[in-house]
Parts: C-alpha cells; sequence; structure tokens
C-alpha cells in the first residue's frame, strides 16, 4: 500500500515538474536578475531556473536515498551482532553451568584422588605362545621386583 502511495506521489511530482517547465518557458518568462550558482550564469527563463532545481532536488534526493540505505544496512549488521553475541552467551552460560554440575557431581565409578590425570591400573598381557617362549607381564616402570624363574 505504502508502494503504490509513494508512486502516485512520485508521478504526481514529475507533471508538476514538467508543467513547471513547460508554462515558464520562452521569451515571456525571463530571469530578472542575474542567477550564478558555482561560477556558472543561469541565463534563459525561470522555467529553466526551474528545471535545474527539479536536477539538484532529483540528485539531493539520491544521495539521501543511499545514505539512508547505508545507515539501515549497518544498523542490521549491528543488530545480527548483538544477536550473535547473546547466543553465544547463553552458549557459554549453558556450558559453564554443565561443566559446575559436573565438577560438584562427580560420576559413580569414580576413585578418590586426581581426577584430572589418573594414574592406569597395569594389566597383565597374556600372549599366544610363540615358538616355546612366553610373555610376562610387564612391570610397571619405577619397580624394582624381579621375576624369577620356574
Amino acid at each position: 500500500m505504502i508502494v503504490i502511495v509513494g508512486l502516485v506521489v512520485l508521478l504526481v511530482a514529475v507533471i508538476v515538474g514538467f508543467m513547471g517547465v513547460l508554462t515558464n518557458a520562452g521569451p515571456a518568462h525571463p530571469l530578472t536578475e542575474n542567477f550564478a550558482v558555482f561560477g556558472y550564469h543561469v541565463t534563459g527563463s525561470t522555467g529553466t531556473l526551474f528545471l535545474f532545481g527539479i536536477v539538484v532536488g532529483a540528485v539531493a534526493m539520491l544521495g539521501l536515498c543511499v545514505l539512508l540505505a547505508g545507515a539501515r544496512r549497518t544498523a542490521g549488521r549491528g543488530r545480527d551482532s548483538r544477536h550473535q553475541l547473546k547466543r553465544s552467551q547463553r552458549e557459554t552460560a549453558f556450558l559453564n553451568q554443565e561443566r559446575d554440575q559436573r565438577l560438584e557431581h562427580p560420576p559413580v565409578g569414580a576413585a578418590g584422588g586426581s581426577a584430572v590425570n589418573p594414574q592406569p591400573v597395569p594389566t597383565p598381557r597374556t600372549r599366544i605362545p610363540l615358538l616355546g617362549r612366553f610373555s610376562r607381564a610387564r612391570q610397571p616402570t619405577g619397580t624394582a621386583q624381579v621375576a624369577g624363574r620356574r
């Protein structure tokens, strides 16, 4: 609906502009005083001056549209960044809460001691005898036990 209203207003403005230029043209409507813009002297009729006004207004409107589009885009990126930051903060809070719950309630089968770097429990290895040799269980490093022969 707003687009249709905008198109109607634009059409009316174009019609008024053309009528203003056409009705104020010719030798019957000369400029009464000298008119200069940036050193350029405008000569002719009031319709020519009106046409230059329309062109300047259109350029100004185009510049304003570009400015507002850039501001809208920047605001949209900022909004997206804020939403991503909030989502990241929620995820971080959830993960921190979950970590705290795990630290407060250790698993049921955990033994006392350091849960960060538990010592492995040595398990004896059994291998199939190969050519009459039997593999013995490895002793943990740092022990001074000597295995006796049978």
